[in-house]
C-alpha cells in the first residue's frame, strides 16, 4: 500500500540517506533506516496500519485463531489487530523470563491454535522466526507472519522458505522508493544507490 509508505515517510518512521548511509547493529551500511515504533504516536497512521493488516490477515489467513505480537515493537499493533478481528492476543518475549514461571509467551495460547505473528518490520526475518519457534514450542500452529514494512531482502525470502512459512507486509522497499521518487525526495543518483543496496546489501558501496 503506497498510502502507508507515504505515511511512514511523512512521520519519518522511515528515513532515506543514500549519500550518508546508516550503520545497522549488524554492521551493515544501509541507505535506509526504519523505526516503525514511531507509528504508535500517530492515531490516524496506526489505525490505517491496524485496519490494513487486519484486512490482509482475513484474506490471506482466514483460519487464524490467535494474533501474537513480537516483543516489543509488534505488541501494540497485535493488540489493535486482535481487537478488530475479535480474536485472542498473546505476545512473545525475545527470551524466557529468568524468574517466576519462566514464560516466553504471555497470554493464553492453546496447543493447536492457528496463530499469526505480528512484527513491525521484516529485514532478514531472523528475529520474528525465533518468535515463531517459541510459539511452535508451546504447541501453536503458526500459519503466517504479518508486518508493516519489508526491506524485500533475498535473505528474508530464503529464511521464510526454509521455515516453510508465508509472510505478508502492508508495504515494502519498492513502494517506498517509488513514493519518495514521486515526491521528489530522492535524486536519480539516490535511486541507483537504493536499488544497488537491495541487490547486495552486504557489499554495497
Amino acid at each position: 500500500m503506497k498510502a502507508i509508505a507515504a505515511d511512514l515517510l511523512k512521520i519519518q518512521a522511515v528515513s532515506l540517506s543514500p549519500q550518508q548511509p546508516f550503520t545497522w547493529a549488524s554492521g551493515i551500511k544501509s541507505p535506509i533506516y526504519c523505526d516503525n515504533r514511531l507509528t504508535i504516536s500517530y492515531p490516524k497512521v496506526r489505525r490505517q496500519i491496524a485496519t490494513g493488516l487486519a484486512d490482509l490477515i482475513k484474506n490471506k489467513f482466514p483460519d487464524v485463531e490467535v494474533i501474537a505480537g513480537t516483543a516489543t515493537a509488534g505488541i501494540p499493533h497485535a493488540a489493535w489487530i486482535a481487537e478488530l478481528l475479535d480474536l485472542p492476543m498473546v505476545y512473545v518475549r525475545s527470551k524466557p523470563k529468568d524468574h517466576g514461571q519462566g514464560r516466553q509467551i504471555e497470554g493464553v495460547l492453546k496447543p493447536g491454535q492457528k496463530t499469526v505473528l505480528i512484527d513491525d518490520l521484516i529485514s532478514t526475518g531472523g528475529s520474528v522466526l525465533q518468535a515463531v519457534a517459541a510459539a511452535q514450542k508451546e504447541g501453536a500452529e503458526v500459519i503466517g507472519v504479518a508486518g508493516i514494512f519489508s526491506y524485500q531482502l533475498a535473505t528474508a525470502d530464503q529464511n521464510f522458505a526454509q521455515a516453510k512459512l508465508p509472510f505478508i507486509t502492508l508495504t515494502n522497499y519498492s513502494e517506498l522508493i517509488e513514493v519518495a521518487q514521486n515526491q521528489q525526495e530522492i535524486t536519480d543518483k539516490d535511486l541507483k544507490l537504493l536499488h544497488a543496496w537491495r541487490q547486495d546489501p552486504t557489499n554495497w558501496q
